[in-house]
């Protein structure tokens, strides 16, 4: 089954995140969530050179009622997580929908277009703009995404490989927003020794001079075989001259390393939690599933 583009997409300038909630009936948006995989074809072919990719995932709350007929395997609510006086909420949405170009008048007009047809069916939750930030960096100045799999690999860790859901993608996304101005007081070192890599090189700590509390000791975990558990990380900056952070995005063919990572970041091995927690805050958490093109078009059946 053909993927939707937006999960394996390569890294663009710019980004459009809406979520939204149901209000009209099940079937009627059922049906117009089927002509997506067209209109993204339509916006990709008017606006060739803006490397524009779609993507829509519909909520673990909310799959039911929609898709009734058949539920993707480990599909379950965001895992919120609390510990050590850090929480990240569960916040559900219906319905996720990811729009991303090189252009920002290209995601403007997408985005009217995904208005338009989900028009009286469903209200809009969140709207948030993701940005580019120097060379791939997060706003803390780090860049992101660098354990990343590239090429055909990105595929083979975000997509559902088999089975009637093959081509489709476990997506958890959280709003972090970053408390920019404590963490502009630190010292370069000890913002290294929070995140455990270089910052102006990237170079990542040798193991044993990583702190059990660096962020990146926290998610690069292992299965109990001894692999890697990888994520395609989506995720772009955003922000407002008040308020910015991360809008963290994780595509994978189960919702198993994303679910380990967070609670690893937040538990730790006894009270090693992830102290990058202590800059940053996750105000949004959901769990949301992007079937193939094909399962959209045929409305599930």
């Amino acid at each position: 089954m053909k993927a939707q583009a937006g999960i394996c997409a390569e890294p663009n300038l710019h980004a459009l995140y809406l979520m939204f909630n149901r209000t009209g009936d099940a079937a009627e948006l059922v049906g117009r969530l089927a002509k997506l995989p067209a209109l993204w074809q339509a916006v990709a072919a008017d606006f060739p050179e803006a490397g524009f990719s779609g993507l829509v995932a519909v909520g673990a709350d909310a799959w039911d009622g929609l898709y009734p007929a058949a539920r993707p395997p480990q599909f379950r609510s965001f895992m919120a997580q609390s510990a050590n006086g850090q929480e990240a909420p569960n916040t559900p949405f219906d319905l996720f929908i990811q729009l991303r170009a090189d252009r920002v008048d290209v995601l403007h007009h997408a985005g009217h277009r995904v208005m338009a047809l989900l028009a009286g069916v469903v209200e809009l939750a969140e709207e948030v703009r993701g940005f580019r930030n120097l060379d791939c960096r997060d706003l803390t100045g780090f860049v992101d995404g660098t354990e990343n799999p590239q090429d055909e690999h990105r595929a083979e860790v975000a997509l559902l490989a088999e089975g009637e859901f093959a081509g489709g993608s476990y997506i958890h996304v959280q709003r972090w927003v970053h408390a920019m101005s404590d963490w502009e007081k630190l010292a370069q070192k000890e913002q290294e020794d929070i995140i455990g890599r270089t910052k102006p090189d990237n170079i990542e700590y040798e193991s044993a001079a990583k702190p059990l509390t660096a962020h990146i000791k926290r998610v690069n975990l292992k299965t109990p075989k001894g692999e890697s558990m990888e994520i395609l990380r989506q995720s772009m900056p955003w922000g407002t001259m008040t308020e910015q952070g991360l809008y963290f995005i994780s595509c994978c063919r189960t919702q198993q390393h994303f679910n380990a990572m967070l609670a690893s970041m937040y538990k730790g091995e006894g009270s090693h939690f992830d102290h990058l927690l202590r800059f940053t805050k996750a105000v949004t958490g959901a769990a949301f599933f992007a079937p193939s093109e094909g399962f959209l078009m045929a409305q599930g059946k």
